[in-house]
């Protein structure tokens, strides 16, 4: 089974620093019909202005996943870690017990456009933790690359969840097939370009599918397009 959520039903707000688009109910936006999906709780597309971004808050209870698609975003958390998060970095912090951070863009020009993933933890209380890790372009040029995973697996970024995320970037006319488990579900989000899915199924950028049921994703790039893809619990 496939449903499609196109890009322009998403929430969205332009806070003039902030300009955010959500897949699922977040703060302002609600929509009892997208509060999640399987575990993935939150995907938002952001672009923060230069010299802007978000004041020290807390979280609690949660796995936060952070990709940087451009520019460059600072953190500060309670937990003592400070870091500069840039392309091609994945960031994962699991909440647990309760942290407070800070996100910020260090530049005065530029801004940054992110994706910040929630997902729920296997467990409430856990320990609060931070990971960052780097990965090429060249590991996810017309191949599904593992970011994070249960296990750390493959050199992916450990979270608290039964949960696979991929990222690929496929060449324009290009196919890129995926293996899939009838008995699990998958979420596909698509971060730039066109793609073709399973010959059916056409998706541009911000653009996301909801699969269940199927054994295999076939996609094919009409221009050079980017995406992630979650592996989720039924």
């Amino acid at each position: 089974m496939f449903e499609i959520r196109k890009s322009h039903e998403r929430g969205h707000f332009n806070h003039g620093w902030l300009d955010s688009y959500h897949s699922f109910s977040f703060a302002e936006y609600y929509d009892p019909q997208h509060m999640g999906f399987s575990v993935l709780r939150v995907i938002n597309e952001d672009r923060v202005a230069a010299g802007t971004g978000f004041g020290t808050h807390p979280h609690r209870d949660m796995e936060i996943v952070t990709i940087i698609l451009s520019g460059e975003l600072e953190h500060q958390d309670s937990m003592g870690n400070g870091s500069i998060i840039r392309p091609g970095d994945v960031q994962r912090m699991s909440a647990g017990t309760g942290v407070t951070h800070s996100e910020i863009n260090p530049s005065s020009t530029t801004g940054v456009h992110l994706l910040q993933i929630w997902l729920l933890p296997e467990a409430r209380g856990l320990t609060p933790g931070y990971e960052q890790k780097s990965f090429s372009g060249e590991s996810y040029l017309n191949q599904f690359a593992l970011l994070a995973s249960r296990h750390g697996d493959h050199g992916s970024v450990t979270i608290h969840q039964d949960v696979k995320l991929y990222r690929a970037k496929i060449s324009q006319h290009s196919t890129l097939k995926h293996t899939l488990s009838p008995s699990r579900k998958a979420y596909l989000h698509i971060i730039d370009g066109a793609l073709m899915v399973n010959d059916h199924y056409q998706l541009s950028a911000g653009d996301a599918l909801k699969v269940s049921g199927e054994n295999e994703l076939s996609l094919v790039a009409q221009h050079e397009a980017e995406c992630i893809l979650f592996d989720l619990p039924h």
